[in-house]
């Protein structure tokens, strides 16, 4: 059995705005974030150079994606639930084959700090 964590964060946005917001946060959070006309974003991240695609569904609050860097593969699965006028975010982190525990321990930390990052930009916008 891999191992997993879930990230939930709250955010003071209501679902549509906070879905649409994360949609273009690659741009906000990587300098060099370009996105082709496939759909992937293409920047550096903490890893080397880095790809992301999203694998969208707004009407059901789905924003799954795959992020590839250097290093590892990752599918991500995750949610946008409505909650009144703010939005949970829910983020489940599959451990890579290719990553040992101590890589993966190390990942959910920085993956923790950009979503406490992302959670600023969507508030602010």
């Amino acid at each position: 059995m891999s191992r997993s964590r879930t990230i939930t964060v709250t955010v003071k946005k209501k679902t549509g705005d906070a879905f649409d917001a994360i949609l273009q946060l690659p741009s906000k959070m990587m300098p060099d974030a370009k996105v082709n006309s496939d759909g992937w974003w293409y920047f550096t991240g903490p890893h080397g150079k880095s790809k992301l695609k999203f694998n969208e569904n707004k009407s059901l609050g789905i924003l799954d994606h795959q992020y590839v860097d250097e290093e590892s593969v990752w599918d991500i699965p995750m949610r946008v639930v409505s909650n009144g006028d703010y939005s949970e975010i829910l983020i489940t982190l599959n451990k890579p084959d290719e990553l040992s525990d101590d890589q993966f321990n190390h990942r959910i930390e920085e993956i923790g700090d950009m979503v406490n990052h992302m959670k600023q930009i969507i508030e602010s916008h």
